[in-house]
Parts: structure tokens; sequence; C-alpha cells
């Protein structure tokens, strides 16, 4: 059974520091994962708007902001200028490609998108997915293949755009399996592949997890064997909670768990006998504020 790793690189300083750690780590186990990086600039600062969403002060309680991301990063688009990450970093993102692993498109400006694209416009939600495309091609010489919403956060429009801008398939909700979206009577050719197990900072600090035991417990959710798919990010796995990812990786390969990327999920699947799913937005155990959810199956 296969379980897929989708790693979302969302930030200047993960970019740097916790995609390098995690492609040593990735060699280590002989895996291969999706990067989905974010391209434009770094905004982290401005996330403190959050702060009136339901579910911000627990999270924040629970999780060692700081200590994941960082001062410096905590003032970009604020104190601080915004660093250009697809522009500082364009050769790293480069060498991941080279070094054997699928990459596509997390986000444009990262808390831009997370925090506006549920009410946006469709002029602005086409902006934003445009300069992600664009700087993707002007890196990698290539039309993108993938897309994954940072924060889980899409609007219909932008579901749509995932067709027209000729993506494989793409990783932008929670959900259980693979399936095809249905938006009112239309289908949006463009299979999501969602993610199917919690994150690493949505379990740390509920019910006694922590990090020395939060392993453990996602092995016991992935002792079942069924496909998967997890996502993990750069700046919490590939950094202060690599060791945890490190026993993750060894766990599921115990568990006879065939690693690999997104990009490898999909190419097992006949995208012609994927369900219809409508798209919901709702909640996921904690994570503040709400995100897109795969819904019921259509009939």
């Amino acid at each position: 059974m296969q379980l897929a790793l989708k790693i979302d690189v969302d930030t200047f300083r993960g970019t740097r520091e916790g995609v390098p750690a995690l492609l040593r780590l990735l060699d280590k186990h002989r895996t291969r994962a999706t990067f989905l990086f974010s391209l434009g600039p770094d905004h982290t600062g401005r996330a403190i708007k959050r702060v009136f969403r339901p579910g911000f002060f627990g999270k924040v309680s629970r999780t060692s902001v700081v200590s994941h991301y960082g001062y410096k990063t905590l003032m970009y688009g604020v104190l601080l200028p915004g660093p250009d990450i697809g522009k500082r970093c364009a050769q790293l993102l480069r060498d991941v490609r080279t070094a054997g692993h699928e990459v596509g498109i997390h986000t444009w400006d990262h808390v831009g998108w997370q925090d506006n694209v549920e009410h946006a416009s469709d002029a602005w939600t086409a902006r934003q997915m445009r300069l992600a495309h664009e700087r993707f091609v002007e890196i990698f010489g290539i039309a993108p293949k993938t897309h994954g919403a940072a924060g889980w956060q899409m609007n219909d429009y932008a579901v749509r755009m995932t067709a027209g801008l000729g993506y494989d398939y793409c990783s932008d909700g929670r959900g259980q399996s693979p399936f095809l979206p249905l938006i009112g009577k239309d289908i949006v050719r463009c299979p999501q592949l969602p993610t199917t197990l919690p994150t690493l900072d949505e379990l740390i600090g509920v019910d006694g997890l922590t990090e020395s035991n939060v392993a453990a417990h996602l092995l016991s959710l992935t002792g079942t064997a069924r496909a998967h798919v997890y996502t993990l990010h750069a700046e919490l796995e590939g950094m202060k909670l690599l060791p945890v990812f490190d026993a993750l990786l060894a766990g599921w390969r115990q568990q006879d768990y065939q690693l690999g990327s997104t990009r490898s999920l999909f190419d097992s699947l006949d995208p012609t006998q994927l369900p219809l799913h409508r798209l919901v937005r709702g909640t996921i155990p904690g994570r503040s504020g709400t995100l897109m959810l795969q819904g019921e199956r259509a009939q």
C-alpha cells in the first residue's frame, strides 16, 4: 500500500534550512517526495491577523511558534520586508528536482492566500495562481503539473483553475481518498488527492501527545493498510521535528508501506474510475479556522 509524502514549504527560512535537511533524510531512507513551494514573498508576520480565528490561541499555546519559525520570520511583512523566496532560492528549488523529487506549487504569497482566498474574487484568485504558475516556469523552465493549496484553503474558482492551468492532479484539501471534484453540475477534470492524516502541529499538545510520543501515535493510525497522503512542513519536520519524521519513515517502512511522492500515488490510479465528491468547508481537530474538505459522494 502506498503512503505519499507531500512537503509544504511555507517560508524563506523553511526553504533555506528545512528543505536541505529533508533532502538528506529522504536520501537516508531512499525515498522520494513531492515538494510544494511558496514562490513569492514571505509575509509570515501578517499571520497575526489570525488572532480572531476560533482555535487560534489554543494552537499557538500548544506549539512553539518562535522555535519553529524564528523571530525574524515572524517579522517578515510587518517590521521587515518579506524576502522573495522564488528569486532568492531558485537554485535550491532546482536542486530538489535534480535530486529526483517531484516539485510543484504551494502558493505565491502563503499568508495572503491562506487568509484571503475563501472570500476572494475570481480576479484576485486568478492573479495569485498565475503569479505562482509563471514564477514556477521561470525557475524550472517547464509548466507545473501539481498544486497543493496553502492552509488547505481554496474557493470554487481556484478549484476550477486547477484544470484550466493544466495540472495533472492536486492535493488541495483534507479527506479520505482520491476523487474528482464536483462544483454545482460541473466535474472538474483534475483529480484531488487529499491529505488523509493529521499533521504534527495538530497532534502535539493534545491528549498527552508530545514530540517524544507523537510518532508512535501517528503510526497507530496507519496500522491498517490503506493509501494515505501525509503532509509535512519544511519548517517543522525539516527542522526541530526532523527526528520525529525520521522515526515515522522507519515506522512506515516496517508497516510495509511503499513511500513516495504524491505523483507515484496518482500514477497508480485510473482517473476515469475516480468517484465524484462535492467540496465543503469544515474544521479539523487541532487546526484553527475552516478549510476545504472532501464532502459527500455525488450520486
